[in-house]
């Protein structure tokens, strides 16, 4: 249908057409212009943000070198002449020479191609904000995107443009860190290393013989316990300064670890090493140092190995070094001793090797076991303890005794896991077995082991009645090492219901204080003082003082390596409470289990309260 307008009709519409067209005119004007307010607003936001963080952005025309610069970047840059920064030329006068490349640089001599969506680069480099006739200035980070004109070329780049000298600042010290020891300013180890390295590689292409020496400041701890680290850190300063003193150019050194310092020497046969080694100690100990306390003495002890006589390759050369400087520590301070190569050493070496690879061989084919000597009762003879002992089943079966390989495992870390296994099999024995009473010896690296001392605290937490039967052997000489440290072992331990004996008393050098400092319950005396007792009158008069004193302290004696009877009555006579040794049986690998049938006082050791048996 057509609709039909009177001529008054028509004219009413059309002005109401117009209003609605001029209505939605002004609607979308003022649409437009919110639009663009917010646009403005986001924009003045954004100028915000970049004036807060410092960056300032620029555009560079290249063919015309007009460089057009952010309204920030006087204040950013910290440059007041924006002339300067008016075309790439100019800027690039601001720029320091000793800049290994610029902006110009990254885009122009780039081998990429802007396939129409620009190049991004990003390059640092140190602006001098005065000009290079003065050395103020700042490091920038400069990023941004170059874009192509036709022929392929850059003709335009946009970045941003921000300061960074504080992270300049710890990229080279980082960078330092990662080449140089920061108290001394020698080489780090890992670069002495590659030095050490690059000089024997030059050794064998020269034929030219050198030497490697590693020197260590004697009793540095000594140092730190009587002045405190800091002071100790200056005599480390001093001593390595004084050693750069002595070296030839083309020499090199590095501080290898904390009280150590490898010196390579090149053009250096054994007898100049030796010469030189001599000039090192001479000018370390030919006066004190000064510090902040007060002067300090210090000397050192050296190790030196020739090369390429004794060492071609670094591992082997550090290996000697070590063993030498040890030597000479050991012989006596301020020392210097020589690599020399040694057949029987070798050999030693190579068997302690093959005996580390048994050791854990065996520890991952659950091939340690223990073995059980009893302990007699003195004047009954009758058993009342087992001594749990380690022995080791090797590959052809045949079992192999704790003395053979322990030193071995100490030497090399694996002694705390032969630890952890011994204290499982010996758990599990008492578990097994609940007549069953045992004692068993703890390394002294174990003893001050925390993960070893939680864990024995949490199995026997778990197993009281395990606790009360067993004991707990800590050597003499571990005992000594450590005292304040043993003293807390012991007490953990015996508040956990265990029992603890000093085991080979009378081997090292604990004065009879410590027995009662240290609260044990037992005493074992060593058996170097036992055997053939009957013989050795002096041997006589220590086991008897030794017994009366235990005695004195409430604290139960055992005495081993018991294998005659005239010294069992000799025994017997001074009061010893218990005894060992294969007069009354060798070790076994089987278990005495339940056929061993021991009341609860029969092993009358005192504990902290009217101690209980075991």
């Amino acid at each position: 249908m057509t609709s039909v307008f009177t001529p008054g009709e028509a004219a009413e519409n059309g002005l109401m057409q117009q209003d609605i067209t001029t209505s939605n005119s002004h609607e979308n004007h003022a649409s437009q212009q919110a639009g663009e307010n917010k646009s403005q607003a986001a924009l003045e936001r954004m100028r915000d943000v970049l004036f807060s963080v410092g960056d300032v952005v620029y555009e560079w025309t290249i063919e015309s070198d007009e460089l057009v610069w952010g309204e920030n970047v006087a204040q950013a840059l910290s440059i007041s002449d924006r002339d300067v920064l008016s075309t790439g030329r100019k800027f690039a006068s601001l720029l320091d020479s000793e800049n290994m490349v610029s902006r110009y640089d990254a885009i122009m001599n780039t081998t990429q191609v802007d396939e129409g969506e620009g190049v991004a680069f990003q390059v640092s480099y140190r602006i001098l904000t005065n000009g290079r006739d003065s050395e103020e200035g700042c490091w920038v980070e400069d990023t941004g995107r170059w874009y192509a004109g036709n022929d392929g070329r850059p003709t335009k780049a946009v970045g941003i443009v921000r300061k960074v000298d504080e992270r300049h600042e710890r990229e080279q010290q980082l960078a330092y860190l990662s080449y140089y020891d920061p108290l001394t300013g020698d080489l780090n180890r890992t670069r002495l290393s590659e030095a050490l390295g690059h000089a024997i590689n030059n050794i064998e292409e020269t034929q030219q013989p050198g030497a490697f020496l590693l020197a260590a400041i004697d009793n540095l701890a000594m140092i730190n316990d009587a002045f405190g680290f800091d002071v100790a850190d200056q005599v480390i300063a001093a001593v390595s300064k004084r050693l750069k003193s002595r070296m030839r150019t083309g020499d090199t050194i590095g501080r290898y670890a904390g009280n150590k310092f490898g010196l390579v020497l090149l053009d250096c046969d054994e007898e100049h090493m030796e010469i030189a080694a001599n000039r090192i100690l001479d000018v370390v100990r030919q006066s004190v140092i000064d510090t902040a306390v007060g002067p300090v003495a210090a000397t050192v002890s050296i190790g030196g190995v020739s090369l390429p006589k004794h060492s071609r390759n670094v591992p082997e050369c550090l290996t000697r070094a070590e063993e030498v400087l040890e030597q000479a520590k050991n012989r006596h301070l301020e020392g210097f001793v020589a690599y020399q190569h040694s057949e029987r050493r070798e050999s030693i070496r190579k068997r302690n090797i093959m005996l580390a690879d048994e050791i854990v061989t065996a520890l991952n084919d659950r091939r340690l076991n223990i073995a059980y000597q009893p302990i007699v009762d003195a004047n009954t003879s009758e058993p009342v303890l087992y001594e749990c002992l380690l022995r080791m089943t090797n590959a052809d079966g045949d079992a192999v005794s704790a003395g053979h390989f322990i030193p071995v495992a100490e030497q090399i870390g694996l002694v705390r896991m032969i630890d952890h296994r011994v204290f499982e099999l010996v758990l599990n024995t008492l578990t097994q077995n609940p007549h069953l009473h045992l004692t068993f010896n703890v390394s002294g690296f174990t003893a001050n082991d925390s993960e070893w001392l939680a864990n024995f605290k949490a199995c026997m937490r778990a197993h009281m009645d395990v606790a009360e039967r067993l004991t707990v052997e800590i050597t003499e000489t571990a005992a000594i090492q450590e005292v304040e440290e043993t003293v807390s072992f012991v007490n953990s331990v015996r508040d956990l219901g265990c029992k603890v004996a000093i085991d080979d008393f009378g081997a090292g050098y604990t004065s009879f204080r410590n027995l009662k400092t240290l609260d044990i319950d037992m005493v074992k005396i060593d058996g170097a003082f036992v055997e053939k007792l009957h013989e050795s009158p002096d041997n006589q008069f220590f086991v008897k003082t030794l017994i009366d004193l235990a005695r004195n302290f409430n604290i139960k004696t055992v005495a081993e390596w018991v294998c005659d009877e005239r010294d069992v009555a000799l025994l017997r006579d001074m009061g010893v409470d218990y005894m060992q040794g294969f007069l009354y049986g060798a070790a076994s690998l089987e278990v005495p289990g339940n056929t061993l049938d021991v009341p609860a006082n029969t092993l009358d050791v005192p504990t902290n309260s009217d101690l209980a048996s075991g």
